[in-house]
């Protein structure tokens, strides 16, 4: 019976943690696309944005078609029951390169850049499909992914950012490349019961109540 009571206890310790505990990269449930299920993976502070990525890379296309590929998604979503999304009035799109995008490797300001930084821990140079999708990814490629930043100059060009390198930097828009769609939302961790919180509680004093009998033998 102690033995029961104190894995009961532990698992309602983990539950609680989980509910409580925050990383910056969460993933929260799937959505459907095309017939297969992706994950849904929240970043919680994006250069003081709370946005969700779609774990799918979509096949290498040029700027206009990867931005109408973003902007016209409409998925179905598997939410876990631990969290709660407010998706606002916000649509899927493309990422930002950030309000003054720049050129160069760690331009964390970028949402590609910060996740491919920040969140992910990768720094500059040659990087693998493996060392993106050590974690919450499965579908990051080694490649160039449009953001949906056109040059504030140049309305032929748009930029890009290279997940094979950590470099970002404008290119054509006739070019080819990866599309990654993000989405901005507040996500919420649903409350614990308070069943399940009675239950914790008096499982605990159980297991008090169990050590002090115990140590009340002689």
């Amino acid at each position: 019976m102690k033995k029961v009571l104190t894995v009961l206890i532990a698992g309602l310790s983990l539950l609680c943690m989980t509910g409580l505990a925050q990383a910056s990269l969460t993933t929260i449930g799937t959505a459907g696309y095309g017939g297969t299920n992706y994950n849904l993976i929240w970043d919680d502070d994006n250069n003081g944005n709370s946005i969700v990525w779609l774990d799918y890379s979509n096949t290498p296309a040029n700027w206009t078609n990867q931005k109408a590929w973003a902007d016209g998604l409409d998925l179905t979503y598997n939410i876990d029951d631990a969290y709660s999304v407010d998706w606002g009035t916000n649509s899927w799109r493309l990422p930002s390169a950030g309000v003054i995008p720049a050129s160069g490797y760690n331009q964390t300001t970028s949402e590609m850049g910060h996740l491919f930084y920040t969140e992910l821990g990768l720094d500059s140079g040659p990087t693998s499909a493996g060392e993106l999708n050590a974690s919450n990814f499965d579908n990051l490629n080694a490649s160039r992914y449009w953001s949906g930043t056109g040059h504030a100059s140049y309305s032929d060009y748009a930029w890009e950012f290279s997940m094979d390198s950590g470099n970002q930097s404008v290119i054509h828009k006739n070019g080819n490349g990866y599309g990654l769609a993000v989405r901005s939302g507040q996500v919420s961790a649903v409350p614990i019961p308070a069943a399940v919180w009675l239950l914790g509680s008096g499982l605990a004093g159980l297991g008090v109540l169990g050590r002090c009998r115990k140590g009340n033998r002689v």
